[in-house]
């Protein structure tokens, strides 16, 4: 955490509080189990200002799509045999990750043991977006993974044979691919430069308050102008360019010239010392529309071990593959098209995975 280690460069108001936050943040990566859920606080309408002063006539979002947006809510829950900060990816051992929308889950995983359970609310999803998907009761029998899928019921997928097919698809072992080299990675010293660079950056234009309660919570509030922040970041990357992975020029000053420069606000809640909620106020960067409020919002605790959800239909990813393309283009159609011809590697290279 940047923002936390900046302290040292300040003031002693930012001294005292960069330490609390650091503090706050060494507790959570101690948590085995932690669990975070993430949502915009604003009201559709002013979503709907918002977007139309950035959109072209006739592009502006939807009602629909507002309203789903300003109640969505992202929650995501993961356990580990280790502290989280020490906690490489075998360490997990259970994952949740739930897309919640007015009326309930719209999305929803969970990664229990060997398992990968997904369910989704199909109609709701459709409904919001404008392309709503054909209703289960009218797909072919063929279609029975992906019609247990549109009905809203859990499946479940086995977590090796996703990983072996994903191997597959992007030529790694398992399906006689080539081992896929790792990407470029960030060497310790190049680390502690940026971090160096990031935490001067960020203390040289940062202003941290605290206020507090008498029930143990505590707040403490990061400001900086929008466009002068972003633009002095960039700045600091750039004699680190080369050394960064990606090699992609960076932004400079003159791309943020454009940009915002009101004040915006960070405000991290602490109760006990434990960092409970973040909330990042939006609403100032909006130039013409004036949003009653748009904060993001991430609140943070402990988390609940997922369980494997009950009745769940197991099927494998070919099976449902080929469901899907019965359901998409209807069993007669599918077979002429695609025939009997087996998912070969390669076939989904490029698509996005899961795993």
């Amino acid at each position: 955490m940047v923002l936390a280690g900046t302290a040292a460069c300040g003031t002693v108001e930012n001294l005292s509080a960069g330490q609390k936050l650091d503090n706050a943040f060494d507790k959570l990566g101690e948590e085995r189990s932690i669990a975070f859920e993430l949502d915009l606080d604003t009201d559709a309408k002013s979503l709907m200002a918002l977007d139309a002063e950035a959109s072209e006539p006739g592009e502006e979002m939807t009602p629909e799509i507002a309203e789903l947006l300003s109640e969505a809510t992202i929650s995501v829950s993961v356990q580990s045999r280790k502290p989280i900060a020490k906690s490489e990816e075998e360490d997990f051992t259970a994952m949740a990750m739930k897309v919640g929308g007015p009326d309930g889950a719209l999305l929803e995983y969970r990664l229990v043991g060997d398992y990968l359970y997904v369910r989704i609310d199909a109609a709701a999803l459709g409904e919001m977006t404008g392309s709503p998907m054909p209703p289960a009761s009218e797909l072919p029998d063929e279609a029975g993974a992906f019609k247990k899928l549109l009905e809203g019921g859990w499946i479940k997928l086995s977590k090796k044979e996703m990983e072996q097919t994903g191997k597959g698809m992007t030529g790694a072992p398992g399906l006689g691919g080539e081992e896929p080299t790792d990407g470029p990675s960030l060497d310790a010293g190049t680390q502690k430069k940026l971090t160096d660079a990031l935490k001067k950056t960020v203390a040289e234009n940062v202003d941290l308050t605290t206020s507090g309660g008498s029930d143990g919570t505590e707040h403490i509030t990061a400001t900086a102008p929008f466009r002068t922040l972003v633009t002095e970041l960039f700045g600091a990357l750039k004699p680190l360019q080369n050394e960064l992975p990606g090699g992609e020029e960076l932004p400079t000053a003159k791309d943020f010239a454009d940009a915002p420069d009101k004040k915006v606000s960070a405000d991290f809640t602490l109760k006990n010392g434990e960092l409970t909620e973040v909330s990042v106020d939006l609403a100032k960067l909006a130039e013409k529309a004036k949003p009653k409020k748009l904060a993001l919002v991430l609140r943070v605790s402990e988390g609940e071990k997922p369980e494997a959800p009950a009745g769940a239909t197991e099927v494998n990813i070919e099976e449902l593959m080929t469901s899907m393309l019965s359901g998409a283009f209807g069993g007669a159609a599918a077979d002429e098209e695609f025939g009997d011809v087996p998912l070969e590697e390669g076939d989904l290279a490029g698509d996005a995975q899961m795993w």
